[in-house]
């Protein structure tokens, strides 16, 4: 296993040292309209909660991230949206309040550097520390994903992206929602299935096949995509869990509602847990595009992972639930 395991899972703003002139955003109709979760399309879960098995002492897991000791939560019911919001959802959003993401504030974003588009590269403003395929471009956001000769015109069904938790929150807000908390995401992640590896048992590829969007060859340098994709898929890609949540391993990161820390299971109640100290990150959970098991194989259900709350990337979107 790779002694830096974090390295492509994310980077954070102060891994790099920079001032760009705010990239300009499209002009957007302000307003102060809340939507209802109607007019959002949000296709809803609806979860029995009750007790479960969380965390893992999985030998492939990563003991420092907090993955364990494994112990019974119980959670209230709750429902949880089947995909993770969408580049058109986080549209309606941007259109109803003019709300401008952290990404278009600072200017820029990181993005993969295999993804960047041959006449963007001249907008690099620089390289994450210590993990240099994350490469700080001026322009990217959410509209924009390899940066401003890019768009989401016709990715308007995938996630949104270069989302920071604070933009997350804000959508959340409007939109009469919240994110998941770490223990709601691993409940829903597990589709009903106690002790394995992924949503669909202990096998990344039964009897040969892809069951999500994670890197296909030797990272960070060959992706030869026989999932089906290189960056990011639709969220209704691959086949649903046993409650019908798409992507819960791979695709895109998700935020959830905790701060991160490794001492989770030891620090936060058994009952609807929520860590609540400020640590400086936030959680999230399960795994990206850009993981492979020789770096990061924490698109594993009970795997963690964090970043400050005003980073952004091109792998990292959220999913929205409401308590019943």
């Amino acid at each position: 296993m790779n002694p830096h395991p974090k390295a492509c899972c994310s980077a954070s703003r102060q891994q790099i040292d920079i001032a760009i002139q705010p990239f300009q955003p499209i002009p957007q109709a302000a307003g102060t309209d809340k939507a209802g979760t109607s007019e959002l399309r949000i296709e809803w879960v609806s979860l029995p909660g009750g007790k479960f098995q969380m965390g893992t002492n999985d030998a492939e897991g990563f003991p420092n991230d907090g993955e364990g000791p494994v112990r019974e939560v119980e959670l209230a019911p709750y429902r949880i949206s089947a995909y993770t919001v969408t580049n058109a959802q986080f549209q309606a959003f941007t259109e109803a309040t003019g709300y401008v993401t952290e990404a278009e504030k600072f200017g820029w974003s990181y993005v993969f550097h295999q993804l960047v588009p041959e006449e963007t590269s001249g907008k690099q403003a620089g390289a994450a520390q210590g993990t240099p395929w994350w490469l700080a471009i001026e322009g990217a956001d959410w509209r924009r994903p390899e940066g401003p000769d890019s768009s989401v015109k016709e990715r308007m069904d995938h996630p949104v992206v270069h989302i920071s938790w604070h933009d997350a929150a804000a959508f959340c807000e409007w939109s009469g929602t919240r994110l998941p908390t770490e223990a709601e995401w691993e409940f829903a992640a597990r589709g009903g299935l106690q002790g394995k590896r992924y949503p669909w048992g202990d096998l990344l590829h039964p009897d040969g096949k892809h069951k999500c969007n994670i890197w296909q060859g030797k990272f960070p340098v060959k992706n030869h995509g026989s999932d089906g994709y290189i960056g990011t898929a639709p969220v209704n890609a691959f086949e649903p869990n046993g409650y019908g949540l798409y992507n819960m391993s791979g695709n895109v990161w998700e935020w959830c509602a905790d701060w991160f820390s490794p001492g989770y299971h030891r620090q936060t109640e058994k009952v609807n847990p929520m860590y609540t100290a400020e640590t400086g990150r936030r959680s999230m959970r399960g795994g990206s595009y850009l993981c492979h098991r020789s770096y990061c194989n924490r698109y594993r259900v009970a795997a963690r992972n964090s970043n400050t709350p005003d980073s952004s990337s091109g792998h990292c979107g959220f999913r929205v639930v409401t308590s019943v």
